[in-house]
């Protein structure tokens, strides 16, 4: 049987790592994933990070997993994606030391010390938190010492020198780090003498879609891949995802995963007067993303799932929704708001009392997507009043979006035709495909078929529930403040 041509990417996500074969037509050939292990950091109040040498060998593991479900494959090109925000920490000979992830905040007390924030913020697009790399440098640089620390890279561009010993850092993840200068696209010497942090840690920045070099000979072996096989820069997961959704300027894109970012694509650096959103470099050479973040949406619907439905798939759960006509509950899950200075920090359900014997599983899991829409609705009107939004279509990925009734929900408060494509489950592999594909010179997009939502006319009032969620959740906050 004859060879055919794939690429293998790898994705690191906040809570999974998969490895994945895809074809150069775009077929999905090969998948394995499996949850990330992370560790406490004793040294650290809020501190959590990942053995890189551990995560390097489960990464192993799932591709030669994934090549194996692939059949008779000839791997052209390897890349990664990965988390934003976080970084893997290279010692002076090289060898990688500790994965911190995005969800690490080892720097937080290292906040309230951070001078100029608003110069910080018109330079790289975000108001500086222990969220972005500098702050998790600083944290580590103060318990562990400048001996142990010779390079930082992305998660993702450590994979990929861990396949081809090229350290580089590329442009859509550099922005996260608070060291680089979003509209200048460069390591930016101001930033880094105001984190009072050495330049020599920095490798150089590429574009993603890069060669990089070839697979090194003992891991191809180890894998059974050719050893001609290019490993190219991948890039940040959000913006592997906008471009898996065919996003071009100013389309809007509703990436749905553990956490739901909301980015507009523009062909400017734009920053918000109020400080509300961010703005970094995109995959594509000479555009930017735009970006307000709901926060954590599809984690707590996954969470309550468990609870609700523990022995029981998301269709029968949609099913369960398609039967919900009465409202019966209201929900506020903590999701962030652009133009909120303070997050929720307790949340939960209101429904009327006493509890009335209609209310079920089924109406917790409507108010679960209900507060998502909301959030992502709230987080879109923060965009739109920074960088007007002119299509009359959204364009969604990100397995959040399997629920067609999130789809109606986010369709009918944008007042926006809702778009998603058949490969919106596997949006930031197929991106790194997709990057693959126009680097190997097969044109870089897919055949997909596109399902559109239409907003919808309903008996259901959904602008009194609007309100009334904005209500619960205004008074939610206001007791636990």
């Amino acid at each position: 049987m004859e060879k055919r041509d794939a690429y293998l990417i790898v994705d690191f996500g906040t809570g999974n790592l998969r490895a994945a074969v895809v074809a150069a037509t775009g077929e999905p050939l090969g998948l394995s994933t499996e949850d990330i292990v992370y560790h406490r950091d004793k040294n650290y109040q809020d501190s959590i990070y990942f053995d890189p040498e551990e995560a390097w060998q489960r990464i192993l593991w799932l591709s030669k997993n994934a090549l194996e479900k692939a059949g008779e494959v000839r791997v052209r090109a390897i890349t990664a994606t990965s988390q934003r925000e976080g970084i893997v920490v290279l010692d002076t000979r090289g060898q990688s030391v500790v994965g911190m992830p995005n969800i690490d905040h080892r720097g937080r007390a290292r906040e309230a010390a951070i001078s100029d924030k608003d110069f910080i913020y018109q330079k790289t697009g975000r108001y500086p938190t222990s969220l972005f790399s500098a702050l998790k440098v600083k944290g580590f640089l103060e318990v562990y010492g400048e001996s142990k620390m010779g390079k930082i890279l992305s998660i993702s561009d450590w994979i990929e020198y861990m396949f081809c010993g090229v350290t580089h850092y590329e442009h859509s993840q550099a922005s996260e780090t608070l060291l680089y200068d979003v509209a200048e696209k460069k390591w930016s010497e101001q930033l880094l003498q105001l984190f009072a942090i050495d330049k020599k840690i920095l490798p150089d920045v590429v574009q993603a879609g890069d060669a990089l070099g070839k697979i090194k000979p003992g891991i191809a072996g180890q894998l059974g891949i050719d050893g001609g096989a290019v490993v190219m820069a991948g890039g940040a997961d959000t913006q592997l995802a906008a471009l898996s959704a065919y996003a071009d300027e100013e389309d809007v894109v509703i990436v749905s995963g553990t956490t739901t970012p909301i980015v507009k694509l523009v062909n400017q650096y734009i920053t918000d007067p109020r400080q509300r959103t961010w703005t970094g470099r995109h995959v594509i050479d000479g555009q930017f993303m735009l970006e307000a973040n709901a926060g954590v949406t599809g984690l707590n619907y996954q969470r309550l799932k468990k609870i609700f439905y523990p022995n029981e798939t998301y269709k029968v759960m949609e099913r369960e929704l398609d039967g919900v006509k009465d409202f019966q509950c209201i929900a506020a899950l903590g999701s962030l708001l652009a133009d909120e200075k303070k997050p929720l920090i307790r949340g939960g359900f209101v429904f009327p009392v006493p509890v009335n014997h209609e209310l079920s599983r089924g109406d917790f899991a409507w108010a679960t997507l209900w507060d998502i829409a909301c959030s992502i609705y709230e987080n879109f009107k923060s965009l739109h009043s920074v960088s007007p939004v002119i299509k009359d279509n959204i364009l969604t990925c990100g397995g959040g979006m399997e629920s067609k009734t999130l789809r109606r929900f986010l369709a009918v408060l944008t007042d926006r035709k809702v778009q998603i494509n058949d490969n919106y489950r596997l949006a930031s592999v197929t991106g790194g495909a997709m990057l693959c594909n126009k680097t190997m010179g097969n044109g870089p997009g897919f055949k997909s078929t596109t399902i559109t939502v239409e907003p919808e006319n309903s008996d259901m009032d959904y602008s009194s529930l609007y309100q009334q969620w904005k209500e619960n959740r205004a008074a939610l906050k206001k007791i636990f403040e």
